[in-house]
């Protein structure tokens, strides 16, 4: 059985992960912490969860806790997902997988060193969605795939606005970056995923709106290992109830469009004509991967598709289009 500890509580765990825990089969959560001891308390007695702290060490080394989940802010996930290995748990962590590509790198050596596995939040690897995506394109339904685009646009946060409590998904010593470390990370994961490596890539940054200090404007240019061509544009200040969030895939013998965030219809666009896919999602989207990860720690599955290494890879990738 595995038995997790949460570091980190927050909004991600309410719905997207935190259940996900207790429905996998041989998983349980038995702890959590949260600086805060009230809020700590407070989502340990509402999720039904016996124990919590206000410090992260003592969760690490409470005897009953064997793996660990980082879900804090990337800023803090080095310092504790290598705590946790050195104490000979497996740690799962909340994308981006750390602060820096340099951080990555600090975990996975540790990891290799120490033997404990460590496995990163990029959960749309194990959606029907994407998997959809991947069999279409490894059918050859495209024929040979020569560019991929990322467009990507959306409106200021109503709190990007305060700019005495801004989130802290804008300050870069907590999140490494801005909206573009949170939110493209999953796309590039994806296209790491869907069509390997990267190998060369460029890119471009720019505060437009002033609304804080790191990035609000990104674009990229990218080749992977494979040959095909790839770009990519992010804005985090567009127009007012706007959103764009589409990825082409253009090959030989077709076109397909998906997206990352708003699981709109796949389309698939050959000579035969258009066919739409529709996925349904788990009730908490990180299950598949969790389970995946539980299996492999009973010693039931073979390795999950994220993990420490493939997360890297996505960090140096962002870090080089930053610059």
């Amino acid at each position: 059985m595995i038995k997790w500890g949460f570091i980190g509580c927050g909004a991600v765990t309410e719905k997207k992960s935190g259940p996900a825990f207790r429905k996998a089969e041989g998983s349980d959560v038995v702890a959590v912490m949260r600086r805060d001891t009230v809020k700590a308390e407070d989502y340990a007695r509402r999720h039904e969860i016996l124990k919590w702290y206000d410090n992260a060490l003592d969760l690490i080394n409470d005897p009953e806790v064997n793996a660990v989940y980082v879900a804090t802010p990337p800023g803090s996930h080095a310092e504790y997902a290598i705590a946790s290995m050195k104490a000979g748990k497996p740690v799962y962590i909340e994308k981006p997988m750390a602060a820096s590509y340099e951080e990555c790198v600090q975990i996975n050596k540790v990891s290799e060193v120490t033997g404990v596995p460590c496995f990163v939040a990029y959960y749309r690897r194990t959606l029907p969605y994407f998997n959809r995506v991947k069999q279409i394109i490894d059918d050859g339904l495209l024929g040979d795939i020569s560019t991929v685009q990322i467009q990507f646009a959306i409106p200021p946060y109503a709190t990007d606005f305060d700019r005495d409590n801004l989130p802290w998904r804008v300050k870069k010593e907590l999140a490494g970056a801005g909206y573009f470390y949170d939110l493209a990370s999953h796309q590039l994961d994806l296209l790491d995923y869907l069509l390997g490596q990267i190998e060369d890539v460029k890119g471009f940054k720019n505060n437009i709106g002033g609304l804080y200090d790191v990035e609000d404007t990104v674009a990229a240019s990218f080749r992977f290992q494979s040959g095909v061509l790839g770009s990519g544009s992010w804005s985090f200040i567009a127009p007012k109830d706007t959103r764009t969030d589409l990825i082409f895939f253009t090959g030989t013998k077709g076109k397909l469009t998906c997206s990352t965030f708003n699981f709109s219809p796949i389309l698939l666009e050959t000579s035969e004509g258009v066919e739409e896919f529709i996925e349904e999602n788990p009730e908490n989207i990180q299950f598949y991967l969790i389970q995946s990860i539980v299996n492999f720690l009973n010693g039931k599955g073979k390795l999950p598709v994220s993990t420490g290494i493939t997360a890297q890879r996505t960090n140096y990738i962002m870090d080089k289009i930053l610059a």
